[in-house]
């Protein structure tokens, strides 16, 4: 079966080594400048550490670039790409053509290059254009079903990622403008302002009101894992995780359940063993409530009622008493507990426990049989903070003659010459000795699969013995190193767009970008929005979740508006067709 790459997210070193750690074959950072998250920005000094970590296990580094880009900014990518490159990062993350631009016209190295989601890859046609372009990768739309995958993947040789879990943008990415209709915050500049978590009202053309002041726009959290062996037999490349905006302990547990639920499957890509102290659960962590989204149909995947973590689900409260409320689910001291009345979230924390009495740090207006959630576990949370989960790659050593030999799971091999001056009187137990001292392996990067002594010790002390370890694995890691398998970027060169006239949707934001497009024979008759363009009846998102199907009105000729908290208000079309809702300004 296919080799598939478990990718995580990083908004910082730290996590890029947590997730690394907990079982990572890749991970996704961003750097200084022109990331689509601009809030977890990382120094090249940051990068470099993530990299040489990354490398001992062969897992790859990824550095989104993933903006659209001004022409002055362009510059300044290019040498920040150069740089990247410099530091032996694996690939980068691009949505702006003029990047490509660059790398056509040979003014980048020869980087990796992956074709953001942000390009707006939802069919087959995009996706064989970015491979007759040449590039490394092409990262799917969220909203494609396994068929449109299985169908992309049989067609094309290029490398497909798809995401496999987290949030959900409500738009196809690349192709939501509201945050910057409504505040100047670009999404494609990495400013988005998140317009899809508010609320909004909906109503018909007679002003009637379907729904109000509902989170009409806000969905669920992707989960995918239930899919994973289908993903892979299509022939997937690599499963992204969403999340550079979450913490440490959310990856340490998001990466830890998928690299088990991947290994059911395929072998790892990236090398070692993953030793878990902790046991995931995806319930346990930042979650809205689960959706696979539109892998196999359609299905309910919105959360009307909040954009806030539900957690995971504990039962119904069984009484209510004075202060206190009764449940039968082990709860702590500090957890954070939510509930719905009347469609709308309320919660509390945890002062403490007596017996199946929960006593709040406020009592509030709580009925029997209403439904609890814990979203803040904070004895789970403890345990993933506190957690020594490590990552170990295996080693065979083997003893002969005067030579100490290692070779790691790899192939890669280190030997050592063993001075044999002076022979020890009990052979026995210094070949014990050697033995036990050799697997003393604790925090190093290395665990002995192996050890064969094949020919007499000479007399070594437990310090020289320990001296001798740390000496072949130093060796060991260099020469894992030297041996890194690094890919290059092919040529990149134009190729025929399958479009021939490009208007605001293309975000084309600089000179560039748009001489690229121009060179695939199209005319370019409108500049990104970000440019100045007027947002005044123009198409602000295009979602495949559509309010029509979730209020059972998919026949109904009624025209239908989208109106926000200040009364502005938004003209809906539908494309029955293709599945999918606009919304227009």
């Amino acid at each position: 079966m296919n080799k598939v790459e478990l990718l995580a997210p990083a908004k910082d070193k730290e996590t890029a080594f947590a997730a690394i750690d907990c079982g990572a074959d890749a991970v996704y950072i961003g750097a200084s400048d022109f990331g689509a998250r601009r809030s977890v920005p990382n120094s090249l000094e940051d990068i470099k550490e993530v990299v040489d970590y990354a490398h001992k296990f062969y897992a790859r580094v990824h550095v989104t670039i993933n903006t659209i880009l001004t022409d002055e900014e362009l510059e300044k990518a290019k040498d920040l790409i150069k740089n990247l490159y410099e530091i032996g990062v694996d690939a980068i993350i691009v949505q702006d053509m003029g990047i490509f631009k660059l790398a056509i016209e040979g003014e980048l190295p020869p980087i990796p290059i992956h074709a953001s989601t942000q390009c707006d890859n939802r069919t087959l046609e995009r996706v064989k254009f970015f491979e007759q372009l040449g590039v490394s990768r092409v990262i799917l739309a969220r909203e494609l079903s396994l068929e449109e995958i299985k169908n992309i993947c049989k067609n094309t040789k290029v490398e497909i990622e798809t995401f496999i879990h987290g949030a959900l943008c409500v738009s196809y990415s690349g192709q939501c403008y509201m945050s910057y209709a409504i505040g100047g915050r670009s999404a494609n500049r990495g400013e988005c302002a998140q317009a899809c978590r508010k609320k909004y009202s909906l109503i018909d053309d007679e002003g009637n009101f379907i729904a109000k002041d509902k989170y009409l726009l806000s969905l669920r959290d992707f989960n995918a894992s239930r899919h994973i062996q289908e993903l892979i037999k299509a022939g997937v490349k690599s499963f992204k995780i969403e999340g550079r905006l979450k913490d440490i302990n959310y990856v340490k547990n998001v990466v830890a359940f998928y690299r088990k639920e991947i290994d059911k499957y395929t072998e790892k890509i990236s090398s070692g063993k993953v030793n878990l102290d902790f046991e995931p659960n995806l319930n346990k962590t930042f979650n809205r409530g689960y959706t696979d989204y539109f892998l196999d149909g359609r299905k309910k995947c919105f959360n009307f009622d909040t954009p806030k973590s539900l957690g995971e689900k504990l039962g119904k409260v069984i009484k209510v008493n004075k202060d206190n409320f009764e449940l039968d689910a082990k709860v702590y001291p500090q957890d954070g507990l939510c509930w719905f009345i009347d469609g709308e979230m309320q919660g509390c924390l945890v002062n403490r426990i007596e017996g199946k009495k929960v006593f709040p740090n406020k009592m509030p207006l709580i009925k029997s049989g209403v439904l609890i959630y814990r979203n803040q576990d904070v004895e789970f949370e403890r345990i993933l903070k506190n957690s020594k989960t490590k990552r170990q790659i295996a080693v065979d050593v083997e003893f002969s003659k005067n030579t100490l030999k290692a070779t790691d799971e790899d192939g890669n091999t280190v030997s050592v010459l063993v001075d044999l001056d002076e022979m020890p009187k009990n052979p026995q137990k210094m070949r014990d000795t050697f033995i036990a001292q050799m697997n003393k392996t604790g925090e190093s990067d290395f665990y002995i699969r192996s050890l064969d002594v094949n020919s007499e010790l000479p007399f070594l002390p437990v310090s020289a013995v320990n001296e001798l370890r740390r000496r072949i694995f130093s060796e060991l890691i260099g020469e894992r190193l030297k041996n890194y398998p690094k890919s290059s970027q092919s040529p990149i060169h134009y190729v025929e767009f399958p479009k021939k006239e490009l208007d605001y949707l293309a975000n084309i934001h600089n000179q560039d970008s748009k001489g690229f497009y121009e060179k695939c024979g199209c005319n370019v008759c409108e500049m990104s929005l970000e440019s100045g363009v007027s947002p005044k009846g123009k198409c602000l998102m295009q979602t495949k979740h559509c309010l029509k199907y979730a209020f059972n009105m998919c026949k109904s000729p009624k025209k239908l508006y989208l109106v926000d908290e200040k009364g502005k208000k938004y003209n809906l079309k539908f494309d029955c067709k293709n599945c999918t809702m606009l919304i227009y300004d």
